[in-house]
């Protein structure tokens, strides 16, 4: 049986999805990437092979422990990719993004896609039928709008998501959640409208944690994959571990 583990450090969130032959058997939410913590993992899945996504300052040492127990690689623009970039500054291309990418073209090969990440970032990334990562967008997501109402007022509060939201907000939490979730789907049919004018016949596939929120409000016809960057994850450490 063989066992990868694929890390994903996004800015609000640390995961590890436990790949089993292939397949997603388990994915965790980490409260910490110490080195206990990555041990424990270690210990439980006895894992063959590792990759992690990083987008933070993460611990040092993670990588260390990875290197010694399993067949670590590190995503960074210099690995191996069934992606190419040509874009001007390579390098810059954020890891979660990269994933998103490789997710994208090993679900969907030769197709033309329009990939949306929906984590403390929204993240638009196309890829075109020639497996060319063309770049895209970033804006703020949907945690990021919500703490910001909360934040740079006097009286708003926090108001937590939920994907049942109303059109005409009726109290304070519900016109929060109309204008912030109700308005990022808007923004996502434009941009997909705009893509839509641009290129012929592309599919668009939405991921990461507030798809949940997202997707039922979304008036173009999407793909729903809130484990994308795993599958990515995956496919690149199956290229880069061999």
């Amino acid at each position: 049986m063989s066992t990868t583990l694929c890390f994903d450090f996004g800015n609000t969130r640390k995961k590890v999805a436990v790949f089993t032959n292939g397949e997603i058997a388990k994915v965790l939410t980490l409260e910490d990437d110490a080195t206990a913590t990555i041990n424990s993992i270690i210990s439980t899945y006895r894992p063959n092979r590792s990759i992690l996504s990083s987008v933070i300052n993460h611990n040092p040492e993670l990588e260390d422990v990875l290197k010694k127990n399993t067949r670590f690689h590190l995503l960074n623009h210099a690995s191996k990719l069934p992606v190419t970039t040509p874009v001007g500054k390579p390098e810059t291309i954020g890891a979660d993004r990269l994933a998103i990418a490789a997710g994208g073209v090993h679900l969907f090969p030769g197709k033309n896609l329009l990939l949306i990440g929906l984590g403390t970032c929204i993240t638009i990334n196309f890829v075109n039928k020639y497996k060319e990562f063309l770049g895209g967008s970033i804006s703020p997501g949907l945690e990021m709008r919500l703490k910001s109402l909360q934040y740079y007022t006097a009286k708003l509060p926090y108001t937590p998501a939920k994907a049942d939201v109303p059109l005409i907000g009726y109290d304070t939490d519900t016109n929060i959640l109309s204008g912030v979730i109700l308005g990022m789907s808007y923004e996502l049919d434009g941009f997909i409208d705009a893509y839509s004018a641009k290129f012929d016949n592309f599919n668009v596939v939405l991921t990461g944690g507030d798809t949940q929120h997202l997707a039922s409000h979304v008036k173009n016809r999407i793909f729903a994959d809130p484990d994308l960057i795993f599958k990515g994850l995956y496919a690149i450490s199956e290229i880069n571990n061999a």
